[in-house]
């Protein structure tokens, strides 16, 4: 084989390794969906055996983020990747540890589920105002994953507007809180409420993250959604 011939083959073999591990990053999105799910699953039932369960599993989305991260380290010790290969390579690198970090959130929410008690004295206003934020961040990070996949940058910057309703429903959330009376039962559960909140809002914030990371990759510019001149981007 010639010398030109083994380099083609190296650089081929990189490349299908580069769309494995982009593949295996995306999956992470999928894990995340699965525990945010049974997450909000087990907050509305009080479900303690589900939020065990999310707490156990937590361990897939840790390998996935181990396997991808040492995966895109490996290629880039082994070649030297060309301007866009690199920009994906640092961006998948941040996306999968905010994969990650959206997992751990899902494991501190359902670690407080034992801590409200087998009945605790639900408002229901509150439990309405936890539901529709688990959604809207649900919806952030499927859209994340949509817009990585696609390389879609209006997707990306949208997340930012989604994000501005979470937070919304947060301070909704913390308003109600404060007013549940003086019953110290109802108290403490709503004080773990906050922290249910809390947890889903720094989803939320990583979702947006990773749009900030699609537009890196796209254009090579990288910009805080927060960004006065980040609508102006293509």
């Amino acid at each position: 084989m010639s010398e030109l011939s083994a380099s083609n083959k190296l650089r081929s073999q990189y490349h299908e390794e580069l769309s494995r591990l982009e593949t295996q990053a995306v999956g992470g999105f999928d894990l995340v969906i699965r525990s945010l799910d049974r997450t909000m699953e087990a907050v509305f039932t009080q479900d303690m055996e589900l939020a065990q369960i999310v707490v156990n599993d937590d361990d897939q989305i840790d390998g996935r983020y181990l396997e991808v991260h040492q995966g895109l380290i490996t290629l880039l010790a082994m070649q030297s990747p060309v301007a866009t290969d690199l920009r994906l390579i640092a961006a998948l690198i941040h996306v999968i540890k905010a994969l990650e970090r959206m997992g751990d959130q899902c494991v501190n929410i359902a670690k407080l589920i034992p801590l409200a008690g087998h009945e605790p004295p639900v408002d229901r206003r509150l439990m309405d105002l936890i539901v529709e934020m688990g959604k809207q961040v649900r919806v952030e990070v499927s859209q994340a994953r949509r817009a990585l996949t696609d390389r879609n940058v209006p997707l990306a910057w949208n997340l930012r507007t989604l994000d501005d309703r979470v937070d919304e429903v947060s301070r909704s959330i913390f308003g109600v809180a404060i007013e549940v009376g003086d019953d110290l039962d109802r108290r403490e559960w709503a004080m773990t409420m906050l922290l249910a909140a809390r947890a889903l809002e720094r989803i939320g914030d990583n979702a947006v993250d990773v749009g900030e990371q699609v537009v890196f990759v796209v254009t090579g510019l990288f910009r805080s959604t927060e960004h006065p001149s980040y609508p102006e981007l293509p």
